[in-house]
Formats: structure tokens, sequence, C-alpha cells
């Protein structure tokens, strides 16, 4: 079982590390985190069906996440979706052009900090990590069209908050 795990769970370890960075923002805590989702991913592996393996561990650290924000930051949980705030009624831009670009890169990293956690989590989940909307879905447990809308509306708002930093600048 341990060579099993070994395989198909360790060669996952820096995308579980991102995660958990991205969703409570501080590098130790991370860690922490991380730890203690590869301990339950251990203990729970028999539990494991095959499929995949990245999504499965994932979901672990993101549940991990959660739990560990719960205990130690639980205002930060309270910044809740509300549909009037965070819909998207104009097209999407690309975002993706805009987290690549390496000489933007601070500004993007303070502006998706900015941004409501749930938004932050699936825009880091799908833009960094590259995650399917399937995948994403499996990840948050959430359906795949509800991905699609939250991404829609996360990219919307980081193209907000990209806008508010350049104002800022200027």
């Amino acid at each position: 079982m341990s060579e099993r795990f070994e395989q198909l769970v360790l060669p996952h370890l820096d995308t579980a590390y991102n995660l958990a960075r991205w969703l409570v923002g501080n590098p130790a805590d991370a860690q922490d985190i991380v730890q203690e989702a590869f301990l339950r991913a251990l203990r729970f592996f028999d539990g494991f069906r095959g499929g995949d393996s990245r999504a499965w561990l994932l979901k672990i650290v993101r549940n991990t996440s959660y739990s560990w924000m719960r205990k130690n930051r639980p205002a930060q949980l309270a910044d809740e979706f509300d549909e009037a705030i965070h819909s998207d009624e104009t097209s999407s831009e690309n975002a993706e052009a805009r987290l690549l670009t390496r000489a933007e890169s601070e500004r993007v990293r303070n502006a998706l900090e900015a941004l409501p956690l749930a938004f932050r989590e699936v825009l880091v989940l799908r833009e960094i990590e590259g995650l399917a909307y399937k995948e994403i879905s499996e990840v948050t447990g959430v359906a795949m069209g509800t991905v699609m809308s939250s991404l829609s509306r996360a990219r919307k708002r980081l193209r907000e908050q990209l806008g508010i930093a350049a104002r800022r600048e200027a």
C-alpha cells in the first residue's frame, strides 16, 4: 500500500502545497495543512478506488484547509457569496493571459489575495494548477455548471481588482 501511495499521491505534493498556500495565505500554515492532509490521505488510502489521485488529494487538502480556517480564522470564511455582488453580466476576458504575465505577477498575486476565498480557490485550481472543470467539481463538491459560473465571476472580480490596483499605482 505504501508504495502505491507514493506512486499515486506523492507526485502531487507541490500542487497540494500551492492550493493550501493560496487558500490560507501563509506558507508555514500551508505546510502544516499539507502535512495533515497527507496523513489523512495515507490513513484513508485503502478507501481510494482509483480514478484521479490528484483530484482526490486536492479534495482532502481543500477540506483540511477549510477545517483549519474554521478553527483558526472563522472571520475569513464569513465572506459569503452574494449573487448581486458577484454576478457577471459581461463576457469574460481571458484571465489566463493576466496570470501568466511575469511583469504583473506581484500585482496579480495581490489581486488574487484580495478576492473572496471561494473565488481565489476556483481561480487557483483552474488557472494556476490547470485542473479541468470536472476535476474542480470533484475537488470542491459543486456542480460543473456552478464551477464555470464561479470561474467567470472570479475572473471578473480579478479584473476589477487589477483595475483598482492599476489606478492606485497611477
